[in-house]
């Protein structure tokens, strides 16, 4: 998880990523899901640009926007998760 008010989010993702790596270096092999967290902050426009600034900087990461306080893609966030832990 990454909050949306971050400067720079694939900074961010980097150091999640060097912390699994720290961690047990086999995680780095398993599927990822990024959620982007604090959404409620956001209104459309900032939303629509964040999420084109995460698919430029992060094509190949797949993503979810979420908000803990509004509920706002926590049943998408479930539903992807579940079907990742399926396959």
């Amino acid at each position: 998880m990454v909050p949306a008010d971050t400067a720079d989010i694939k900074k961010e993702y980097n150091i999640l990523l060097n912390e699994l790596k720290q961690y047990s270096p086999e995680l780095l092999d398993k599927e990822r899901l990024l959620a982007i967290t604090k959404c409620d902050m956001l209104d459309e426009e900032l939303t629509t640009a964040l999420r084109k600034e995460v698919r430029k900087t992060l094509p190949k990461v797949e993503t979810v926007f979420i908000s803990s306080v509004t509920g706002m893609g926590l049943d998408d966030l479930k539903d992807r998760i579940w079907d990742k832990l399926q396959a």
